[in-house]
């Protein structure tokens, strides 16, 4: 298994992921996706903020991450963190726990570049989400309302569950 970020040769391929969330998320959900701009994803590229696990050289996982993310947690956005978002598995490689090692690879990129917390969010009343975040490490800290602004449209008119694991907590001094 291997975290490494997404290059613009993969950017059809991240698309594709998305397409398979979408359509997943309606057989599970009553909210889905609701597409994303390519410029969005070309920034994350081009800033290293779009990523892919790769297993035996085919891409098996994408997440993207960001290092602010005020318009949903606003005042806690001051804090020294790392956002992930669009976390979408290649349905060939469903039951691989990709949350869990997206966890563990978010303690060591947080430990290197001084962070203090790993964070996201789901739809608030996403209850199986919910309930799965906390199980792969995530504490819930409870459900808000973010500022749409510049937000992907399935952000808009939404409440938001919001999770955070404390890397400190987890440092040896």
């Amino acid at each position: 298994m291997d975290f490494k970020p997404s290059t613009i040769e993969d950017i059809d391929e991240i698309f594709k992921f998305y397409d398979w969330a979408v359509a997943y998320q309606k057989t599970k959900f009553n909210k889905h996706w609701k597409g994303f701009e390519r410029d969005l994803i070309e920034r994350e590229i081009s800033e290293n903020r779009q990523w892919k696990i790769s297993i035996d050289n085919e891409i098996a996982c994408v997440f993207a991450i960001t290092f602010e993310d005020e318009s949903i947690w606003k005042e806690k956005n001051e804090d020294k963190a790392v956002y992930f978002h669009r976390i979408v598995t290649n349905p060939k490689f469903r039951g691989h726990h990709f949350v869990k090692k997206i966890v563990e690879w978010g303690n060591t990129f947080a430990k290197k570049n001084q962070l203090d917390y790993l964070r996201m969010d789901t739809w608030g009343d996403n209850e199986s989400l919910i309930e799965y975040y906390q199980k792969c490490g995530f504490n819930f800290l409870g459900i808000i309302t973010p500022h749409f602004g510049n937000l992907p449209k399935h952000y808009e008119g939404i409440t938001l569950s919001l999770f955070e694991i404390d890397v400190k907590e987890k440092r040896i001094s």
